[in-house]
């Protein structure tokens, strides 16, 4: 079913509002029930080292919006703006960061860049997401937020350690974890 740009657009940009009160509140799982449908399908499959699927929003506020951007697991002082977007009827292609805390020393900041593949499902809500960045350049960006002093030790510890372990695994077997 096709429905007209504007809502579509208003989805998106009322999302990438979201996030930025997200930030303000230190919380993030709210953000399932206003723009998810609740049998929407999120997946991100982090290079092949890990494949995350949620299947409905229950689980969508759990993980990714829960344990994977919850500032309580490390997260604290990152932002994940959504800078643009394109919009082809029901699908939506947006472009977001991944943005550490601090600026480096040359005035910008500790970030990478990903995408979403959105489909939107009528009232407000999205039915379909899949997110997809580079884990490596990921890991690469919180290698420098560590070594700057700024990459919380929870975040390395339950974060960054075992997806570089999951990669280094990947990489040996050829298998995904």
């Amino acid at each position: 079913m096709s429905y007209p740009h504007e809502e579509v657009e208003a989805a998106i940009r009322g999302l990438r509002d979201a996030f930025v009160e997200a930030e303000k509140r230190g919380s993030w799982s709210w953000i399932a029930d206003e723009f998810y449908h609740e049998d929407c399908i999120y997946e991100c499959p982090y290079g092949g080292a890990m494949f995350v699927r949620a299947n409905g929003r229950e689980e969508i506020r759990r993980t990714h919006y829960g344990r994977d951007m919850d500032v309580g697991s490390g997260w604290k002082g990152w932002s994940f703006p959504i800078l643009g977007w394109a919009i082809n009827s029901d699908r939506i292609i947006s472009e977001w960061v991944n943005r550490g805390p601090g600026l480096r020393p040359d005035g910008n900041y500790y970030e990478t860049r990903g995408v979403s593949l959105i489909t939107y499902g009528g009232g407000g809500k999205f039915s379909y997401q899949m997110d997809l960045f580079d884990i490596a350049h990921q890991m690469r960006l919180c290698d420098e937020l560590d070594a700057a002093g700024l990459l919380a030790p929870a975040l390395k510890r339950d974060w960054v350690a075992p997806m570089k372990r999951r990669i280094i695994d990947m990489l040996e077997t050829g298998t995904v974890a």
